[in-house]
Order: structure tokens, then sequence, then C-alpha cells
């Protein structure tokens, strides 16, 4: 269906020709840019309505007390099923310091939460297919979990800034919910517009990144440059992802262009990855909590994971 609408719009009203790098262009962005917004406004109401109980505090209070092993793969789990981004990265870091919760589980949830989300792998199933989808969510988790086992072990509690330390318990209060199915809906509409306006404008740039790249750039350069099985296309991808902001939903049509172009499949992975997890933009959000000591850790650990990921993939494919 969305297909057809791009055809129609793209190369039978505005004429432009599918042989085109710009009708090609054109047709990927339209296309991708309704499919996922689309998406995006179903399955953001539907866990809406099934998540008007959960929030940031009831999430900290479901981890607190456990044994470290179940806090962690509670906190993986709980950062893969919530809306949480970098922009929640604060507050989220806070209140898990306040409830005791230890670190290195922090860290887990933290590199859990932006990388994966359900809207993100429902519309990576949906454009690329439940296998790639079960792939990045896999690697992911792996990342997550064994990410905050390294990080524990640096005893990361020394660079976090002093002010988290001095926060009071029980400022941060959980407003009452409406559990009725009108409170249900509202919450969820909710969810909806405030989840779309926040990421709208990188699901399109991403979207015209992925059709730009779907476009214009030459299959022979690609296939120079990242298409091959040479070891630096996988540390290039992760470092290419640093200066670019977005989440796992607007690199999705990025991922979609370069498997187009031959780009091996543990290098997109890689690049999926540093764009949601190892951006600038949310480096520079943790540094309101961490010193730059935790943060070049937190760095350095990630992309050795999201590298080793790229490489792993690549020898099995």
């Amino acid at each position: 269906m969305f297909e057809r609408i791009a055809n129609i719009l793209i190369y039978q009203l505005a004429g432009l020709s599918p042989d085109t790098a710009t009708g090609q262009a054109l047709h990927f962005f339209l296309m991708d840019v309704i499919k996922i917004f689309v998406l995006l406004v179903v399955i953001i109401y539907v866990m809406g309505l099934l998540r008007a109980l959960l929030s940031p505090e009831k999430v900290r209070q479901f981890v607190r007390g456990k044994p470290t092993w179940l806090a962690r793969t509670l906190a993986i789990l709980l950062g893969a099923v919530t809306p949480f981004c970098s922009c929640s990265s604060v507050p989220l870091f806070i209140g898990f310091v306040e409830a005791g919760i230890p670190l290195g589980v922090t860290f887990s949830f933290l590199i859990a939460s932006p990388m994966i989300n359900e809207v993100a792998v429902i519309i990576l199933a949906g454009i690329l297919g439940w296998k790639l989808a079960s792939l990045y969510v896999l690697a992911g988790l792996t990342v997550a979990y064994i990410g905050g086992i390294v990080m524990e072990r640096f005893k990361p509690e020394k660079w976090v800034e002093s002010y988290v330390w001095k926060i009071q318990m029980g400022e941060m209060q959980t407003p009452e919910t409406d559990n009725s199915l009108k409170g249900r809906h509202y919450y969820a509409v909710t969810e909806v517009k405030e989840i779309v306006g926040r990421i709208w404008k990188w699901v399109v740039i991403g979207v015209g990144v992925g059709a730009l790249f779907h476009g214009f750039v030459p299959e022979r350069w690609v296939s120079a440059y990242l298409g091959g099985d040479d070891w630096y296309t996988v540390p290039i991808a992760v470092i290419m992802g640093v200066p670019l902001y977005s989440n796992a939903t607007g690199v999705i049509p990025i991922a979609e262009a370069m498997l187009g172009k031959g780009v091996a499949l543990g290098t997109v992975l890689a690049l999926m990855m540093s764009i949601a997890a190892l951006s600038l933009p949310e480096m520079l959000i943790l540094r309101k909590v961490i010193h730059w000591k935790a943060l070049a850790l937190y760095a350095v650990v990630l992309s050795i994971a999201f590298t080793l990921v790229g490489w792993g993939f690549n020898l099995i494919a």
C-alpha cells in the first residue's frame, strides 16, 4: 500500500522516472516517511493503552532491592520496553542512584533504553524483516548486559557528579494514574503526541539521509569502502555514528538504504547501535551527571562492544 502511494505521487503525478537518482531518492523518502509515521502512531497508541501504569519512578522501584544479576536483567528488559531516550538520561540516572541501584545496573539500563524499544523493533521488522530485528535486539541486549558489568568493574561511583549524591529521597513523586478506559486512551494519545513530537524531525532526517544514500551514492563506491569484509569497515561505521543524533527508529531508513547498497550486515548493525547509544548529544547529556573519565570509559566500552558485534555478524554472514 505504501509503495503504491509513493508510485502514484512520484512516478505518475510528479512524472519522475524510477531510473533516475532523484526519482529513486524521492520515492524512498516518501514511502518510508508514510510507512514509519503510520506505524509510529499506531504502535505508540496501542503500547500506551497497555503501559499507562509504567513510569520511570515505577521502573526504578521495580528494580530496587533485587540481586545484582536479576536487577541488571530487569533493568535491561525494562529499558527495552520503555520509550525513554537520551533526553531522559539525567532524571533516570538520578532516580536510579537515589533508589540505591548499583551504577553498573544503571549503565545497563542507559545502554538498552535508547538502543532498543518495542516501537523501533516492530518498525524495523516491518521494513527489514524479523530476522534482522531479532539480531539487532539480541546484540543490543548482550551489549547492555556485558557493558554494564564492565562499567561496574571500574567502580564508576567515584566519577558521579557530587550533586547527584545530595539529592534527597522522595523528591520525585509519581502522579496519580487514571486506569479507566478513558484515562488510558488519554494517556495513549498523550504518548503519541509527546513521542512523535519529540522524534519526528530525527525520523525525517534519518529517512532523508537514507533516501540520499539510496538514490545518489553509487554502488561501486559502497562496495569499495563499506561493502566488503575488510576489518576497518566496522570501526568506520561506529565512528560515523558518533556525530549523528537519532534514535533507534530514525536510523532504520539509513540501515535500509545501506543494506540495499550491499553494505555488510554487521557493519550496518554497528552503525545503528552507534547512532542510537553513542552519539555526541547523548554524551553531552550524560556529562551532566558523570565526570569526563566515566564518560570516556562509557564511550570506549560501547565502541569496542559495537565493533565486536559488527565483526561477529560479518564473520557469520
